[in-house]
């Protein structure tokens, strides 16, 4: 009796079929892009630094994060659940508070020719031993804070969300509350 020899499976198409595979599976798979920190950087400083204005201690929300992940708000210990409220309050100001910034009368389309501008800045400085996450972290609060005062602001003068708002509208209620996060180099703080 003879044996039959089983017959080869031609593979040559395996190949074919792999790479269609390949193709399609990076065609169809989404690919998440991470969309950072939106923060612009000051320009450079032009040569005569002795003509800047100064800024009135009043007028700075100082945030310090040290190497412990430890959050020091105006020299208070603070959790970081806790910056918002307190941010805002400090965004927004009160002209009867002499520990809170000062406004200046700024011409506003909308709001009108003497409308009153806080002229505050929160100050953020990291230890170089700060976390990451604790970083993010102090910063979504912060940008939060800003959020949270726009939409306020928007409801109250406009009566809608304030990204439902027209782009002149949203500019205006930006200049009431501009973002002013001044970022210093990441030193030792210390624990």
């Amino acid at each position: 009796m003879a044996r039959r020899e089983l017959p080869e499976i031609n593979a040559g198409s395996m190949a074919d079929i792999a790479f269609l595979l390949l193709i399609f599976f990076l065609v169809t798979t989404t690919m998440d892009t991470d969309g950072g920190l939106t923060r612009k950087l000051p320009p450079i400083p032009e040569e005569n630094l002795e003509d800047l204005p100064e800024v009135k201690q009043r007028n700075v929300f100082e945030i310090l994060v040290n190497a412990n992940d430890q959050l020091l708000v105006e020299g208070k210990l603070m959790m970081v659940t806790e910056l918002r409220e307190v941010a805002k309050e400090f965004i927004e100001s009160n002209p009867a508070r002499d520990d809170l910034p000062e406004f200046k009368a700024t011409d506003l389309p909308f709001f009108g020719p003497a409308y009153p501008v806080s002229k505050q800045i929160i100050s953020l400085q990291n230890d170089r031993g700060t976390s990451y996450e604790m970083y993010i972290k102090v910063q979504n609060e912060l940008v939060a804070a800003y959020n949270d005062l726009r939409e306020d602001l928007a409801r109250q003068k406009f009566g809608t969300d304030y990204n439902e708002l027209e782009e002149e509208k949203r500019n205006a209620v930006r200049k009431v509350y501009p973002q002013r996060i001044s970022e210093a180099e990441p030193k030792e703080i210390g624990n």
